[in-house]
């Protein structure tokens, strides 16, 4: 078996209605169960997009420092992702395809090792 993360960035996702942002809920919902059923989910969360309450620890200058927001500021960052468990890439695809299906906006799908 392999481990992939499957994420997408925050400035992908683009401005909806409330409404449409919960239909993909319930959609997103659904595939998590199925991967739960499945048993290749390893963990899906969405991340907080309050980046100015990320927590950065740093210790590149030989002493450990603590701060806040992000450590190299970008236009993009992510904003959820997904670890499954599947037996190949062709795997790993189906479910990532499955995801962005599901959320309506593009996903990542990369090898962890």
């Amino acid at each position: 078996m392999s481990q992939y993360i499957i994420y997408f960035n925050q400035q992908w996702v683009g401005d909806h209605p409330e409404e449409w942002f919960a239909e993909r809920g319930r959609l997103c919902n659904a595939v998590v169960d199925d991967m739960k059923d499945a048993g290749v989910l390893i963990f899906a969360a969405g991340v907080d997009e309050d980046v100015a309450s990320a927590i950065i620890a740093d210790d590149t200058g030989g002493t450990l420092e603590f701060g806040t927001g992000l450590y190299a500021p970008d236009d993009q960052y992510v904003g959820g992702f997904t670890l499954v468990d599947v037996p190949d890439e062709e795997t790993a695809r189906m479910w990532g395809g499955r995801v962005a299906e599901a959320c309506g906006w593009p996903q990542q799908i990369r090898r962890v090792y």
